[in-house]
């Protein structure tokens, strides 16, 4: 463990200490790590509509906020976690064991990594094995492990190679293979830092980042320390600014002057780019296939006092009566480039999952590009750290459709970042990019972007 992440984990715990937060909340993360461990639900949903969503809208602040951080330090460090926790346990719980598992892992990461007091997460963690009808024929066996835990865990901690345990196995080969190790270990780092709040701000960044606390990036995204209910920040009513990574607010700025453009933003939910392409100007139509993310992502642009229209469509089919002079893709992806903001990803995602996504994105970027007036522009975008699902896309992309010209984005329009362009003048980010200060303050989510010209003479 980093001092910067000891530093955030023993002031977490400090709160829990000095508010007396108890049961309720260690059953809300318990219920929320049943939620995307058990029930394949991400993280993000689970807080919105789960029945651990449910018992924590009664909650105080603060107890939620517990809730979430012992949930997502488990998804962050379970591979550690798992690894410590079986080395006291003498064989396997069997499969009738309720949620002992997550109890368990809960209590682990409370007494290892959140310095949570051992007799307070010990006692709290046996209570609810004992309110739980499966589990509670394992209250013994949790005291015993747990108290083992507390006096021998933090030792075993200290010998792991945090970074290779808590990466997917898959993953760490893929990435060792395009990237190497040492910048592999840097990815890994980065993700267990966790992320702060980006916002991108309709204007002055400079003067918002001081109102709020955090600093403006050379970006233009202004970043603070992720703490506290979102909706209670300065500026959130009046519709000033909009949650959104610094990588994610750059696909957008390649688009160039879009004021008065008509403008497809493809996959649009939740709508950060929409927000975007609105605030410069452009007549933006947002397609997505749900039509609850839609109705969320309008009442998000009603908040933020922009105007867009809204499609629900299939965007591998989707034909419009008129084509748009730019059309943007944040296609959907593995999401390997955001693990350091969405630890579940790691729990849920597989090698399997990456061919199924490769090939919709290609259906999606064909149909794309018959929606772009000739001499028109193309972004393409992912979240993911794969070639698959970036570089190799656009490579094939131009190989089966003739009159497709790359754009290479040129540096000034990355804030002069040189190492975020690819030798094809691509965008490729990665998480420990970004050093805008130690802990969550530094990083960004990994990205890839590609321009192209489709059609026509060019612009």
């Amino acid at each position: 463990m980093t001092e910067n992440q000891a530093s955030q984990q023993n002031r977490d715990a400090r709160l829990a200490r000095e508010h007396g937060v108890g049961l309720p909340a260690r059953r809300a993360a318990v219920s929320l790590l049943r939620a995307v461990l058990h029930d394949r639900q991400p993280l993000d949903d689970a807080l919105t509509n789960s029945p651990a969503a449910r018992e924590m809208v009664s909650m105080a602040d603060r107890d939620r906020g517990l809730a979430r951080a012992i949930a997502s330090t488990v998804l962050r460090h379970k591979g550690q976690l798992d690894a410590v926790l079986d080395s006291f346990l003498d064989k396997a719980l069997p499969k009738r064991s309720g949620i002992v598992r997550e109890i368990l892992l809960s209590a682990a990461c409370q007494l290892l990594f959140l310095n949570i007091p051992a007799h307070a997460a010990i006692d709290l963690a046996v209570r609810q094995c004992k309110t739980d009808k499966n589990a509670r024929h394992f209250d013994r066996l949790a005291n015993a492990v747990l108290r083992r835990m507390a006096e021998k865990g933090p030792g075993i901690v200290k010998m792991q190679d945090a970074a290779l345990v808590n990466t997917p196995v898959w993953l760490w080969t893929r990435w060792v293979k395009n990237f190497g190790e040492e910048t592999t270990r840097r990815i890994a780092d980065a993700h267990m830092q966790g992320a702060a709040l980006d916002l991108t701000v309709k204007q002055n960044p400079q003067d918002w980042a001081q109102r709020l606390g955090g600093i403006a990036l050379d970006t233009g995204s202004v970043r603070l320390q992720a703490t506290g209910r979102i909706e209670n920040l300065d500026g959130f009513e009046d519709g000033a600014w909009w949650v959104q990574d610094a990588a994610a607010a750059l696909p957008v700025r390649l688009l160039g002057d879009i004021s008065g453009k008509r403008v497809a933003d493809l996959c649009a939910a939740p709508g950060g780019k929409s927000a975007q392409l609105a605030h410069a100007g452009a007549l933006v139509t947002c397609v997505d296939s749900s039509k609850h993310r839609l109705e969320r992502l309008s009442q998000n642009m009603t908040r933020l006092g922009l105007e867009m229209t809204s499609v629900t469509g299939d965007a591998t089919k989707w034909m419009p009566d008129h084509p748009y002079d730019a059309v943007l893709l944040d296609a959907p992806c593995t999401g390997t480039g955001t693990l350091r903001r969405h630890p579940d990803i790691a729990h849920l995602k597989g090698a399997k999952d990456l061919k199924e996504l490769t090939n919709l994105q290609a259906r999606l970027l064909h149909n794309a590009v018959k929606l772009v007036r000739p001499g028109g522009t193309l972004v393409y975008c992912t979240c993911s750290l794969e070639p698959e699902e970036g570089v190799d896309q656009i490579a094939k992309l131009i190989d089966e459709m003739p009159g497709i010209q790359a754009d290479p984005i040129r540096l000034e329009e990355i804030s002069g970042h040189d190492s975020w362009l690819s030798s094809h003048g691509q965008l490729r980010t990665l998480p420990f990019y970004l050093e805008a200060g130690t802990g969550k303050m530094a990083g960004m989510d990994g990205f890839f972007a590609a321009r192209l010209i489709i059609g026509g003479n060019g612009k």
